[in-house]
Parts: structure tokens; C-alpha cells; sequence
């Protein structure tokens, strides 16, 4: 299961502890749409059923995160677009407010579309949000 419930802050704490951080919204995109090459995760094709987990296509809850196999991003990468948004920082903002990316179990297929982004404010916590830790692996991310 997605871990869920934990404002930004909470968020990048996790993610130190777990050996690495929260990704940039920017890094998102990139690992999301690959360079801006498809338009959700999985490819350019409208979601159906066993996709993702959004609003009208799952149990309107989080599920486990290899529920939804037709929705990996070609690359391999599960639950990218649906079941929970991701925390996500924006180091250009100097507004504290944060970027949550991918879409939830509650939301619209348009928000799960790699170039959506949701601002909210950081001490935001939901069931609906976890997290997508990034690490760097030979100096890179």
C-alpha cells in the first residue's frame, strides 16, 4: 500500500530517513511522461478499467500499489498516474506552496496526465496523498 497521510514536511522527513528525498515537480514530470514524450504514464491512450486507480475506475480508496499492471509506465514504474497524489517540491516557489502530482482515487482523468500539477499548501495531509521517494544512484537521480 501507498504510505499516505503525511503533510510535505512529514514527507521529506520519510524520505531522508528512507535513504533519499522527495522529487523535484520537475523530476516528476520527466520520470512520468519520459521527457515529455506520452501524455499519462502508461502511454497517450485515454485510461479504462485496470489503469489506474482514478474516480469512476476504482473503489473510490487507495489500493495496493501493483493493483493496476496495464498503468505501469513503460519503463516499469507502478501507480504513476491514480491511487494517491505525490508529494513533490518546487524550489523555485518561495510561496511554501507544494505540487502534488499524479492524481488520486478521487480524481478526474485529467489529473492524471504527466504535465498536471495540483497546488496545495504543505501542511496539507489526506489519505489521498503519499509519497515517491527519489534516490541518487551514481550521482544521479
Amino acid at each position: 500500500m501507498p504510505v499516505t497521510g503525511l503533510a510535505l514536511l512529514e514527507a521529506a522527513q520519510l524520505s531522508a530517513e528512507m535513504g533519499g528525498r522527495l522529487p523535484t515537480s520537475a523530476e516528476w514530470e520527466w520520470m512520468a511522461s519520459r521527457g515529455g514524450h506520452r501524455r499519462f504514464p502508461w502511454g497517450d491512450t485515454e485510461p479504462v478499467p485496470g489503469t489506474a486507480n482514478l474516480r469512476g475506475f476504482g473503489p473510490c480508496r487507495a489500493t495496493p500499489v501493483t493493483a493496476h499492471p496495464a498503468g505501469r509506465t513503460p519503463e516499469g514504474l507502478w501507480d504513476v498516474g491514480g491511487n494517491v497524489w505525490e508529494w513533490t517540491t518546487a524550489p523555485w516557489r518561495r510561496d511554501r506552496i507544494a505540487l502534488l502530482r499524479g492524481g488520486s482515487y478521487h480524481s478526474l482523468v485529467q489529473y492524471a496526465c504527466c504535465a498536471h500539477a495540483n497546488d496545495v499548501p504543505g501542511h496539507l495531509s489526506s489519505p489521498g496523498i503519499g509519497i515517491r521517494p527519489v534516490r541518487l544512484v551514481g550521482g544521479v537521480a
